[in-house]
């Protein structure tokens, strides 16, 4: 498995203390989020393959440039994973997004998946799995399972990932070695809650705006119905 990490630059980690601060209001949390996931989907893009590609520019000059030289496809996994589609769209307008919905039951933590919707020509793509948290890895290997029931070759897979931990990160490398993972930050551990150390917190729920950040002492609070 090809896995990498982001550079653990003074800027990144300013745009994760932002990002992670249980009091940050929603547009902060999703403005530093959408920094990241630029930079996560940039990453996962360039492992892509390439070939030369020349173009004519304003001043009638030559310019030899690259382009990626596969089809792509995007795959969210409902819900935090549709969060990484509004940074994709600027990166590729066109690109067809599909969905796999993928629910962990809260008291066994087992992921049980629910629905897919993927394009038709998919094993024929290289494919940008979106999912910011990998946490026990499970939601991920089912995802994975079902791209490659799909027909899609595991080299053709890339996970593109926020915050991992080192368990989650360690049962994907056992099950497929030959999948691309890019992430902005390896945590310290998982909670007995299947919770990341030090963690950002339920990303879709803070992301989306069903809970804001801001109660006393860093509680996040629900919004009423």
């Amino acid at each position: 498995m090809c896995f990498i990490e982001l550079p653990q630059t003074n800027r990144l980690r300013a745009l994760h203390a932002e990002m992670r601060d249980a009091g940050a209001p929603r547009e902060v949390f999703v403005a530093n989020a959408n920094r990241i996931i630029r930079d996560v989907l940039e990453t996962c893009i360039g492992q892509m393959p390439y070939v030369e590609h020349t173009v004519k520019t304003p001043v009638g000059a030559t310019y030899v440039g690259t382009r990626v030289a596969v089809d792509v496809c995007a795959v969210s996994v409902v819900r935090a994973g549709e969060s990484m589609e509004f940074e994709l769209s600027k990166i590729f307008p066109t690109l067809p997004i599909g969905k796999i919905l993928i629910q962990r039951d809260k008291v066994s933590k087992q992921a049980k998946l629910f629905f897919t919707s993927l394009p038709e020509d998919i094993a024929q793509r290289h494919v940008i799995l979106m999912e910011p948290m990998l946490a026990t890895g499970g939601s991920a290997l089912m995802a994975i399972s079902e791209l490659i029931a799909q027909g899609v070759d595991e080299e053709r897979i890339f996970f593109a990932n926020i915050l991992a931990s080192p368990e989650g990160l360690e049962r994907v490398r056992a099950c497929h070695p030959e999948m691309t993972i890019v992430s902005s930050s390896v945590e310290q551990e998982l909670n007995q809650e299947a919770f990341m150390i030090p963690g950002v917190g339920d990303f879709g729920d803070r992301y989306f705006g069903t809970i804001k950040s801001g109660g006393q002492n860093g509680q996040q609070i629900r919004l009423p119905a």
